[in-house]
């Protein structure tokens, strides 16, 4: 008996599988992102920024018809089918501006929103978080439920001026950033290269001289209060900033305790350091004997 010819599943086979399956269903409920009609989407009432930059806001309308939205928005549901903005509000904004109907978000539940910002705050509270990695959860609160830095403080238990200090972190440039991230440089360091921020080109002299020359953080200061105050010469510069390791190392050896030059724009002070009240009064009637 002749066999018949194989005919195997073939296109019977495809027709099983549907063409248009959505395999964004196979993504956990947590990562999917939607596709949202714009009109179904509110303003968060309790969002506290009221004013937008119109400027702002028709450059980034111009990005988003050129690239789409890049980055989905957060909502949560509320009530008669619609959405609450938890963080985006910029982007939906210029999203109506560019003429969309529909924008990319990821639904979150008030009670998910609690928990991930409960999870966000231990987070930023970690004893082994680098700089830079408290840096990025402290912006991601900020952004993501739309946190003042001031109330962000509040929650941990800390100052405003130390959470904007770390927050500013984020504005290095790129090789300073990828620096401090390997541990090349110190959070002093860097707290030391933003303060020359607009002048790329000190910048990275900075940088280079800190990694190359293992710069200490008053090293890099004076170097910066060097610049700051119109010193431009390479010698000149140089001088300032190798005085400590000259001068101060030999009046910290007779008075016995860690002496530092802080330069200002215009001169400078002298620090001596002491611990103990004794201490400071023996620091005195040295320097009281020095000076009869």
């Amino acid at each position: 008996m002749a066999l018949g010819k194989k005919t195997g599943l073939g296109k019977g086979f495809a027709a099983l599988i549907p063409q248009d399956f959505d395999s964004t269903i196979l993504v956990d409920e947590h990562e999917k992102i939607y596709s949202l009609d714009l009109a179904n989407i509110q303003p968060n009432p309790d969002q506290p920024r009221t004013t937008f930059d119109e400027e702002a806001l028709s450059q980034l309308a111009r990005s988003i018809k050129q690239h789409g939205v890049v980055q989905p928005i957060v909502v949560t549901p509320a009530a008669n089918d619609m959405y609450t903005i938890i963080a985006g509000e910029r982007r939906w904004r210029a999203s109506k501006l560019a003429g969309l109907t529909k924008i990319p978000a990821l639904v979150r539940t008030i009670k998910e929103l609690e928990q991930l910002e409960v999870a966000l705050i231990e987070n930023v509270q970690r004893v082994d978080l680098s700089p830079l990695e408290q840096a990025r959860s402290i912006e991601r609160l900020h952004q993501q439920f739309n946190a003042t830095y001031d109330s962000i403080a509040e929650r941990l238990g800390k100052a405003p001026s130390t959470i904007n200090n770390i927050v500013r972190l984020l504005q290095l440039p790129q090789p300073a950033y990828e620096a401090l991230e390997a541990g090349k440089i110190s959070e002093g360091h860097a707290r030391a290269i933003l303060a020359l921020k607009g002048d790329a080109d000190a910048q990275q002299q900075l940088l280079g001289s800190i990694v190359d020359q293992g710069w200490s953080v008053r090293q890099a200061e004076r170097f910066v209060s060097s610049l700051k105050a119109g010193v431009r010469e390479k010698a000149a510069v140089k001088a300032r900033v190798d005085t400590e390791t000259i001068e101060t190392k030999r009046l910290s050896e007779q008075l016995k305790t860690q002496v530092h030059i802080k330069r200002t724009a215009r001169g400078g002070r002298l620090e001596i350091s002491f611990k103990t009240d004794e201490q400071l009064a023996e620091l005195i009637a040295l320097l009281e004997k020095q000076t009869s």
